[in-house]
């Protein structure tokens, strides 16, 4: 009698799992269908909201960015012709000066001998660039006192880093932003490249000229420089994210012609700058790609694109059709 109460239970515990695991078995594949926007419960299929974008042709343009200084294209140091102290300076930073004029005076007297002061002048017209020294420095005639430039042409000195050195090139174009102005962008062009790198900094020193003079730029500003070295082009261009690897093989996602479905296309990319890829076979220029919800979505797949904002009338319906067999 025991052992018969023992085989019943087995019995019981036996089929109580055989019934999980099918029922298991069922929620998988029912998930699975559902998931992979195929049939869903009433027979009804389900459309996965997406968006989508045309596929155009367009030129990336890459880019290196850096830091850089304003400085005049033209400017010259000014020398004394005696050695001595400084006893009188006559101009200070920014002052406008023509050729001739007198820029300091310099004491060259020595303990026990006394000299007239020697005038120190401006070699040529322009702006002082530089603080000049101050009164009671003692100079030699190897000594600045100041620097004299034209600040009517300002020039960006810039530095760029070894690795991109073989991208330079004359008449690279650049963009320049200035602290002062946020939210101005002023245009230079590459005029001259360093025909050596620097040792210690590994970098290349390059001089960018503005496109335009413009008043609101000064000598010594800080300025950050997007320099645009190489151009891609040839080929439609996509945001990277809607990309989709599996297997090691690159994928996205057509609109078909009807707009309620897509096809799974493989794809082979190019070049990528500012998370936007070409893509050199695969698909044509003019072909709406999906952009978002492409991860759930598979060959065949229904969809409802709202792009634009408004759903489809067959899309509404279903959603429609949906919600009243759920509240069944």
């Amino acid at each position: 009698m025991e052992n018969n109460n023992r085989s019943g239970a087995a019995t019981i515990i036996i089929i109580s799992c055989a019934t999980v695991l099918a029922l298991a078995a069922a929620y998988l594949v029912y998930y699975k269908k559902t998931s992979d926007g195929k049939k869903a419960p009433g027979g009804q299929q389900g459309a996965v909201t997406v968006r989508s974008m045309t596929a155009e042709v367009q030129t990336l343009h890459d880019y290196v960015n850096t830091n850089g200084e304003i400085k005049t294209q033209s400017s010259i140091e000014v020398f004394p012709d005696n050695k001595g102290k400084i006893v009188e300076t006559y101009v200070s930073l920014g002052t406008a000066v023509k050729r001739g004029s007198v820029i300091a005076e310099i004491d060259p007297s020595e303990p026990g001998m006394q000299f007239a002061h020697s005038r120190v002048y401006s070699p040529i017209s322009g702006t002082v660039t530089a603080a000049p020294l101050k009164p009671g420095t003692k100079v030699t005639t190897s000594t600045a006192i100041t620097v004299i430039g034209d600040v009517t042409n300002l020039q960006v000195n810039a530095n760029i880093p070894e690795r991109f050195v073989a991208a330079l090139k004359i008449g690279l174009k650049a963009n320049i932003k200035l602290e002062a102005y946020p939210n101005e962008i002023f245009t230079a062009t590459v005029s001259r490249i360093s025909p050596v790198v620097d040792s210690t900094s590994r970098t290349k020193e390059i001089i960018l000229t503005f496109d335009q003079n413009d008043p609101r730029i000064n000598a010594g500003m800080f300025a950050k420089v997007t320099l645009y070295t190489l151009d891609y082009e040839g080929f439609p261009v996509i945001p990277s994210n809607c990309i989709v690897t599996k297997g090691g093989k690159e994928f996205v996602y057509s609109v078909n012609a009807d707009g309620e479905t897509v096809s799974r296309k493989e794809i082979q990319t190019g070049e990528t700058v500012d998370n936007m890829t070409q893509v050199k076979s695969g698909i044509s220029a003019g072909e709406k790609i999906v952009i978002e919800g492409q991860r759930v979505l598979s060959d065949g797949s229904k969809i409802n694109d709202i792009t634009d904002g408004i759903k489809k009338p067959q899309a509404a319906e279903q959603a429609k059709q949906e919600e009243k067999d759920g509240k069944k």
